[in-house]
């Protein structure tokens, strides 16, 4: 059956840094571009991060840019997003999502499994 499953979330004050990771199961992970999503209550969900099924091809919303890293371990079935400089706007509950093309994207529509989703607060 496949599986994502997000972990590290928090409670973090501005500046600070997380990394999140997503694990992946049941399916054959190296095939699949994986995207980071986030949604704040009241908000749409948005596209945060992508990361192409090689891990060479990588996009961002341009908010996170300079300050959010996406990378993948094939080996592992696991990407990550280590989340530096931290500001309360990037409070949301992010997702993960598999999409079955090779190639990322920031549209939410082209994924087709999806994460529990793990909450990330920034807050003083």
């Amino acid at each position: 059956q496949l599986q994502l499953v997000e972990s590290g979330g928090g409670l973090v004050q501005p500046g600070g840094s997380l990394r999140l990771s997503c694990a992946a199961s049941g399916f054959t992970f190296g095939y699949y571009a994986i995207g980071w999503f986030r949604q704040a209550p009241g908000k749409e969900r948005e596209g945060v991060s992508c990361i192409s099924s090689s891990g060479r091809s990588t996009d961002y919303v341009d908010s996170v840019k300079g300050r959010f890293t996406i990378s993948r371990d094939n080996l592992k079935n696991t990407v990550y997003l280590q989340m530096n400089s931290l500001k309360p706007e990037d409070t949301a509950v992010y997702y993960c999502a598999a999409s079955q093309r090779s190639w990322g994207s920031l549209t939410a529509h082209e994924y087709n499994y999806w994460g529990q989703g793990t909450q990330v607060t920034v807050s003083s």
